[in-house]
């Protein structure tokens, strides 16, 4: 599946105030299911040991899916499609590998920001 396809799909799932208007939702729950998932994958470590079972691979799995419909709501209040998003990554992360900054800390690595056309 496309990512555009995606978004359009998830999108009409959405339920949640003034949508088309509300950055703010998608946004504290973009934080909220990152959170499970770090909290499923720190599950791992104290529960199972540093190995990761089948279960627990499926949980942080069905997370993942969280993070990636609030990213998609994200970018749907942002007016902008996620493949744009996708778009815009790839072409951050080849200026960061022509400028040797890949390995740099925090969002200016010496590049300039990339600006939505």
């Amino acid at each position: 599946m496309a990512l555009n396809e995606y978004q359009q799909r998830a999108i009409k799932t959405a339920v949640y105030p003034r949508i088309g208007e509300n950055l703010t939702y998608p946004v504290l729950g973009l934080a909220g299911e990152a959170g499970e998932v770090c909290n499923k994958y720190k599950k791992v470590d104290r529960d199972d040991n540093g190995i990761m079972t089948e279960e627990r691979r499926m949980q942080i799995i069905h997370e993942l899916g969280g993070v990636m419909w609030y990213l998609s709501a994200a970018a749907y209040e942002l007016g902008i499609s996620l493949e744009l998003v996708a778009v815009l990554n790839l072409e951050e992360l080849r200026n960061r590998e022509a400028t040797n900054t890949l390995h740099g800390a925090g969002d200016t690595r010496g590049a300039d920001a990339l600006q939505i056309k």
